[in-house]
Parts: C-alpha cells; structure tokens; sequence
C-alpha cells in the first residue's frame, strides 16, 4: 500500500472510531448541555470520515475500516468505563484523553508521510484540528 492509502485509511479509522464511540456514548449520557456537544462532534466526525472515502474511492483505494475485534474492544471498554461513573466530567476526560492520542498519531503521520498528496495531507491536519477543538470544547464538562 502506498503512503497516500495508508495516511487516508489512517484518516478512515480514526474518524470512524470517533462515529462509533460517541454514537456509543450519547446512549449513555444523560445530561442534555452535554449530549448536544457530543451530537455537534459526532456531526463533525461523520464529514471527515465521508471526505476519507470519497477520497480513497476516487483514488482507488481500498477502505481499511476498523476490524470487529478492536470494535467489540472499544464497546466493551467504553461500557466498563462508564459502569460506575456516567457523569459528563469523566466521559469528557475519556474522550480528551482519546482526542490527545488522535492528535499525536495525527502529527506522527504528517511527518511519516510527508510526501503525500497535498489534498490527503490537508485532510489529515484537519482532522488533528479538529481532535485539538475537541479538547478545548470538552474542558467546559470536566
């Protein structure tokens, strides 16, 4: 697979844990302030995964969406997590701290793959924008 896949299937799975984890997490969560941000998020999540596959289709290549052991993983993490404590101060954590490793891989890729195409790299500093928006916005609930 060449750097251009491997950065938009990157792109791909990230956005589509995001779409799985909040659409998870606004079952949980009870407090209305909070779940509309987590709508306003999921909304934003959903139009970076879409551009990822307009992208990868256009160019070709395959979707690597995320497999269904890291699925059931993530589910089953999330539901333990938030057995004891659904309070929007630690769901918030919980997704800022998953927001800060979204934001690293996001910095590693650009450097690793430098050389993709600019519209590809674009998308991915997008995404790491969006991941350091997040963090902001989620402050307000711990």
């Amino acid at each position: 697979m060449n750097g251009n896949a491997e950065l938009l299937n990157f792109i791909y799975q990230n956005s589509q844990m995001g779409v799985n984890t909040i659409q998870q997490l606004i079952k949980i969560v009870e407090d209305k302030k909070f779940k509309d941000h987590l709508h306003e998020q999921l909304k934003g999540y959903e139009e970076i995964h879409q551009s990822a596959k307009e992208i990868l289709n256009k160019n070709g290549y395959d979707e690597k969406g995320i497999g269904a052991f890291n699925k059931i993983k993530t589910y089953l993490m999330i539901n333990l997590q938030t057995l004891n404590d659904k309070t929007s101060s630690h769901v918030s954590e919980m997704m800022i701290l998953g927001s800060n490793m979204g934001i690293i891989d996001a910095i590693k890729n650009v450097r690793k793959y430098k050389e993709a195409e600019d519209d590809i790299v674009s998308l991915m500093k997008g995404l790491q924008k969006f991941e350091e928006e997040n963090v902001e916005k989620l402050k307000v609930f711990l």
